[in-house]
């Protein structure tokens, strides 16, 4: 079987590209410039020659707050690239993984979302994604929703915590927000296990067990990094206006398929990785 990852330049797939490769199959990981999803054209056309058994889609327009006033643009490939790239998989016979996110959510729910809670995006970057996971659905694909990412590359809250710290003596981080911190290695395994179990098609929850609000997993990495946790300062998000609207609770209930390890059990495990940089004087 033929592996192809989609958004290949970005954090997740460098993951997905690694657990993938551990099969011991055939697997193209390939960027943007490489197989741009918003041309449906070259999209077709790829994958009707390539052939491959699954797609996994890590490609996707992630700036939330220019969303806002580029929706548009993010809808192109958030939305409907997807629906091109879902209905070629179909006619190759190829299942496609297809990653989503909370934000199809309001927030506003007292616990958890189950995978059939009804959606509403309070966000353009919401719409978007919303709009990708039923061209995927449609086409009778899978739909992962993951949440508050973390890894090696690329951007993201537990790099900048740790360079805030040796930057900063005190950091204001917001604690009214709730979620699940989630490894993208871990997420990857998920994504990989997904595409070759006999699990039917439909959503599912991939982010790690258990939860916490972004001051908790700043205070968690100032523990780890020796710190004290106690200059990790919560605030509100009242204290930090974005362009777009951030769900309150962004919390996922896992009632499909296997759950994912606890969000500070994985943290702990990615720690080495996360501060390789930093151990050997790296800036």
């Amino acid at each position: 079987m033929r592996w192809l990852i989609t958004g290949g330049g970005g954090m997740l797939a460098a993951d997905v590209l690694v657990r993938a490769t551990l099969t011991g199959e055939p697997v193209l990981a390939l960027t943007r410039s490489e197989l741009d999803l918003s041309d449906g054209r070259a999209v077709r056309d790829f994958v009707s020659a390539y052939r491959p058994g699954v797609v996994i889609n890590c490609a996707a327009w992630t700036a939330v707050d220019d969303a806002e006033t580029h929706e548009d643009e993010a809808l192109a490939i958030n939305g409907h690239a997807v629906g091109v790239l879902a209905e070629s998989c179909a006619l190759a016979g190829a299942r496609l993984v297809h990653v989503s996110t909370d934000y199809v959510f309001d927030g506003t729910a007292p616990g958890p979302y189950p995978e059939d809670a009804p959606t509403a995006p309070v966000n353009a970057y919401g719409r978007t994604k919303l709009a990708g996971e039923l061209a995927a659905l449609k086409h009778g694909h899978h739909v992962v929703r993951s949440a508050w990412l973390y890894g090696a590359s690329g951007p993201n809250f537990v790099r900048t915590m740790i360079r805030l710290a040796a930057e900063r003596e005190t950091v204001d981080v917001v604690d009214d927000q709730r979620g699940q911190p989630t490894w993208t290695a871990d997420l990857a395994d998920y994504l990989v296990r997904l595409a070759r179990s006999e699990l039917p098609p439909g959503v599912y929850h991939g982010t790690s067990s258990g939860e916490t609000t972004w001051c908790g997993l700043a205070k968690e990495i100032f523990t780890l990094l020796g710190l004290d946790p106690a200059r990790v300062r919560p605030v509100s998000s009242a204290g930090f206006p974005r362009p777009a609207r951030r769900p309150a609770n962004s919390v996922l209930a896992h009632t499909r398929g296997e759950p994912i390890r606890d969000w500070r059990q994985a943290l702990h495990a990615a720690w080495p990785v996360l501060t390789l940089g930093r151990r050997c004087g790296a800036a």
